[in-house]
């Protein structure tokens, strides 16, 4: 089973860049050849179902690169199933209390770190000490979405087991009133405020990135960096479909 050195690499200080956007194992194998560091699986609003889940990681683990799943909720039988399928690592929505992150860090390490599951799952086919090196590898991510986990986030942060703290923009404009309206004043300084006080409590923040916003974020400290593929496609064909367009402009 191959090791995936992904949180080796935040506790060792290092910057990851993770990919999402609409997977499937073919797109693994072909985003593979360029070694990202994760990619992300989206099982809260995609439609990922649990098979799809185990060839997802597979594919992942072919590549060296970290399956990342976004379970739908944080209840300890979600995240135990989706780890047993074979993620190597999973974000989980809507934390907002110190009791919800240490629910999510104990459903997802085995003792004496937390109380997993006992189910041994693909992941510990040829390990010795498959339990040790699932609390090694496991990647815990929450998400910090809402205004109450804003407000609860000293105490959030004191939670051991969670690797990384995801300020994540689109619903927390939500809850500030500002829906479909991430870029709003308001929401952004609550945004950097937020990914500081991570970054200063020696915590790993993460957030969403865009090529445009890429390089102030990872001024701010933000060592766990989500970008989705589908911008990339969409501006590069609406140049295509605009040269071909202003073709036959000319023609006219």
């Amino acid at each position: 089973m191959p090791r995936i050195d992904l949180r080796a690499r935040l506790l060792g200080g290092e910057v990851v860049g993770v990919v999402s956007g609409h997977h499937s194992t073919d797109m693994v194998d072909w985003m593979g050849q360029f070694r990202p560091d994760a990619i992300w699986m989206e099982c809260e609003h995609g439609p990922g179902n649990w098979e799809e889940i185990a060839d997802f990681s597979r594919a992942c683990d072919l590549w060296g690169c970290a399956s990342i799943v976004r379970v739908m909720s944080g209840d300890a039988a979600t995240i135990t199933r989706t780890l047993d399928r074979g993620a190597s690592g999973v974000v989980v929505p809507h934390v907002n209390s110190r009791a919800q992150a240490q629910a999510v860090a104990t459903a997802s390490r085995f003792g004496p770190l937390g109380l997993r599951g006992m189910f041994g799952s693909r992941r510990s086919y040829g390990v010795s000490d498959p339990q040790s090196d699932a609390n090694d590898e496991i990647v815990t991510i929450v998400l910090i979405e809402e205004t109450g986990a804003i407000a609860n986030l000293d105490e959030i942060l004191k939670v051991d087991g969670i690797d990384v703290f995801f300020v994540a923009p689109s619903d927390l404009a939500q809850t500030m009133g500002h829906t479909g309206n991430p870029g709003h004043p308001e929401v952004q300084a609550t945004i950097d405020l937020a990914l500081a006080k991570i970054r200063d409590a020696g915590r790993v923040p993460g957030t969403l990135v865009t090529d445009s916003n890429r390089d102030r974020y990872l001024d701010l400290g933000v060592r766990f960096v989500m970008t989705s593929w589908l911008p990339w496609v969409q501006s590069g064909l609406r140049l295509f479909q605009d040269t071909l367009r202003a073709r036959n402009s000319d023609r006219s």
